[in-house]
């Protein structure tokens, strides 16, 4: 495969090029900042893409949110996340358009070069490489904030016809209601869940994957049209 790495510290960014040139991959671009791994994406479109977390500009969540972008703008190019930290918003919202083609991975919990190249095959085949502590972190994260309660039953109604993959006029008809109301009931659900403003389609998307991973949806009462 032909891939970019981006990793701020100059031995990693060495020590990861060696092994993945010895298993046989082409590493056509390493980078140690987040704002040059979008450059090189797109000079490249690499088949898959190696990426910290923490990096510059900011050595926060610069990394991660560069990967979000990169499924966005070219989502054929796999992404393996490698960090040593899981940063739990942005790490849902790329894990939100599903896992086709992605990876997390936490560097201390890698014991084995065979296995962590057996990840970056997968994932630049279109599978998946998640690591169970990512996992178990985002579904504490998903628990401990139970976002589900704040939602009133009408709107948990909307979200769980939202969740059957129904359109605004859809659930208008079945809970035999107006469009109107309906949108005002989709733009209350996406205030309590927090959900960062971006356009309607991703945000559906996400309040789906709060619904789903819900614990008490399933016993949501559902109002049948006439």
């Amino acid at each position: 495969m032909r891939i970019v790495i981006a990793e701020d510290s100059v031995l990693l960014r060495a020590g990861l090029t060696r092994i993945l040139g010895d298993a046989g991959h082409e590493v056509v671009a390493t980078v140690g900042d987040a704002d040059e791994l979008l450059v090189v994406v797109a000079r490249h479109t690499p088949d898959l893409a190696v990426v910290d977390v923490r990096m510059p500009p900011t050595h926060t969540d610069d990394g991660l949110r560069a990967a979000i972008e990169i499924r966005r703008r070219w989502p054929s190019v796999g992404i393996l996340v490698l960090s040593q930290y899981v940063e739990e918003r942005y790490a849902v919202e790329l894990l939100a358009d599903g896992t086709d083609g992605l990876g997390y991975l936490l560097k201390d919990r890698i014991a084995d070069v065979g296995d962590f190249l057996g990840a970056i095959a997968r994932v630049g085949e279109g599978g998946t490489a998640l690591d169970p502590e990512v996992v178990a972190q985002l579904l504490a994260r998903t628990r401990r904030r139970d976002p589900l309660e704040r939602l009133s039953p009408r709107e948990r109604e909307v979200l769980a016809l939202m969740a059957e993959g129904r359109t605004n006029p859809a659930i208008a008809r079945q809970l035999v209601v107006s469009e109107k109301a309906v949108e005002k009931h989709v733009g209350n659900i996406f205030l309590k869940l927090d959900l960062p403003p971006s356009d309607d389609g991703h945000r559906r998307v996400l309040a789906v994957l709060r619904w789903l991973d819900g614990d008490e949806h399933r016993d949501t009462p559902r109002t049948e049209a006439p």
